[in-house]
């Protein structure tokens, strides 16, 4: 699909890797609608930006999803970024943050989803990004709440593209696994920047596909817990902890 001329609702636009997202795709022509939590950091991007457009939007709030789609107008790509960390362990959440963890993860992206697609089957074109995580295809200790989100936003894309196959509508994942940002810079310089993941969503657009790993090495992670989860099992114990990240940045709760 051709992202010059086309309407994209970004959401999560004010984190790191939204704002890296937003510059790839303003680059290639995107008029963008952005949406996040702070109105102030929203206006800001827009005018960085140009001709982007702000939709302040707390995705934990119902209310707020349900009037996203009708704000944004025509929508031609949505990319749903937006993610809480939900990390730490489960009993030190109280059920209204368990709650939280799942309305912006998951259930934000479904209901965007049904309220924008209706009129992306009508004209025939369109097309559907979700900003996964490895924990998606890999459970880390301590982050069960998370991994329940991401794999659930994993299992609703590929569940959805089959679904959308001959409509001229697609739907693609994006699975980041250490990506750099503010926060994680100055601990691991190695990691791959969040212009990367930028790039990967923008190739999936234009060359849309279900399913990309970044860094592609992480592939091999995947697949070790799939075919050998003991193995990946004492992998974990060696080594608990890599970077979630958020809309906020990366983030973790001990």
């Amino acid at each position: 699909m051709q992202i010059d001329g086309s309407r994209v609702l970004l959401t999560g636009a004010t984190g790191g890797l939204g704002r890296a997202i937003a510059a790839a795709l303003h680059q290639r022509g995107a008029h963008l609608l952005l949406s996040g939590r702070s109105g102030e950091a929203l206006g800001e991007l827009a005018a960085e930006l140009g001709d982007a457009e702000p939709l302040a939007a707390d995705l934990a709030k119902r209310a707020d999803v349900e009037a996203l789609p009708g704000r944004a107008g025509q929508v031609d790509i949505l990319i749903h970024n937006a993610g809480l960390p939900g990390s730490g362990r489960l009993e030190s959440y109280t059920p209204e943050e368990i709650d939280r963890v799942i309305d912006v993860n998951l259930r934000a992206g479904m209901q965007l989803t049904r309220g924008l697609m209706p009129a992306m089957l009508e004209r025939g074109r369109g097309h559907l990004v979700y900003v996964s995580a490895m924990a998606g295809k890999a459970a880390p200790p301590r982050a069960s709440i998370y991994s329940a989100t991401k794999y659930g936003l994993r299992g609703f894309s590929l569940a959805l593209r089959r679904q959308l196959e001959g409509s001229g509508v697609s739907a693609s994942l994006v699975s980041p696994g250490n990506v750099r940002t503010a926060m994680t810079a100055q601990v691991e310089a190695a990691m791959p920047g969040p212009e990367v993941v930028a790039t990967a969503v923008a190739n999936l657009i234009t060359h849309p596909r279900r399913e990309v790993v970044i860094p592609a090495k992480h592939y091999a992670i995947a697949l070790l817990e799939q075919a050998l989860p003991r193995v990946a099992d004492f992998a974990y114990r060696r080594r608990h902890w890599s970077p979630v990240i958020d809309e906020e940045g990366a983030t973790w709760r001990s």
